[in-house]
């Protein structure tokens, strides 16, 4: 019986390693994959922002696109479509 509790003071190797793992990264400080993380999504949401804002000042200040002109053969083939005959026939 006695023979067993010979290892309970004991840690194994890799337990100890880990014990110090954990001491060396408190006091490292922030994890390098947080900060990457961060950046990328702030240089997100500074491309979105700009762009939102990009936008409602086009939609403030450039003029309107205009329409394509409705050629004449279309526009008698809508005519007669509503039942209206076309002037001249």
């Amino acid at each position: 019986m006695d023979d067993e509790f010979e290892f309970a003071e004991k840690v194994p190797p890799s337990f100890d390693r880990m014990e110090n793992m954990v001491k060396d990264a408190e006091a490292k400080g922030f994890n390098p994959g947080l900060i990457v993380l961060l950046l990328v999504v702030g240089v997100l949401l500074v491309f979105l922002v700009g762009n939102f804002l990009l936008y409602m000042y086009a939609q403030k200040t450039l003029p309107r696109m205009k329409k394509k002109p409705v050629s004449k053969k279309k526009m008698k083939r809508e005519r007669l479509k509503q039942g209206v005959s076309a002037p001249g026939e």
